[in-house]
């Protein structure tokens, strides 16, 4: 094979592969932001049951402010989760493992734990998989494959090929 023709071949078969796996990015990408809306759904289900939001809890310092009075008859921090409130944490919830199909009865605090867990995972990973994702269209376009047009580098090496004998 002339020499051209297999450089073209193997720039054309970098630029499929990378192209792979950009699209195998996308894909997860994708997958990754289903769970997320699950685990977000989840976690508002929760919120619901607690009668609480994202900022209705007062913070320990409010808490602590307001509890001021008599310190000696109570601690001067109460610490108070954000998602359970004044709910009781050790009221038994329902949940299906992520993964499994498997359901169990745990406390409400655990649950809603192990899902804002989860969920602070998926979006790191989220932002990983978006800056891949990134990373891996600039190089494609650096190669001036994604443009309407033909790449310079494949329209430089056709136009190489066509002069040969």
């Amino acid at each position: 094979m002339d020499e051209n023709m297999k450089q073209l071949q193997q720039s054309l078969i970098e630029l499929e592969t990378e192209a792979e796996h950009l699209l195998l990015a996308r894909h997860q990408l994708v997958e990754n932001d289903k769970v997320r809306n699950g685990n977000r759904e989840a976690l508002t289900a929760l919120r619901k049951r607690a009668r609480t939001t994202k900022t209705s809890v007062p913070s320990p310092f409010e808490s602590m402010m307001k509890n001021i009075g008599n310190p000696a008859s109570r601690p001067l921090v109460k610490e108070v989760c954000a998602t359970c409130g004044n709910h009781d944490s050790n009221e038994q919830t329902w949940m299906m493992f992520p993964g499994t199909d498997v359901f169990a009865k745990i406390p409400f605090h655990a649950a809603h734990t192990i899902l804002e867990t989860d969920q602070a995972r998926l979006d790191h990973e989220a932002q990983k998989l978006q800056s891949y994702v990134k990373e891996k269209s600039f190089f494609i376009s650096e190669k001036g494959v994604l443009a309407d047009k033909i790449s310079p580098g494949v329209l430089r090496s056709l136009v190489a090929l066509k002069d040969k004998p």
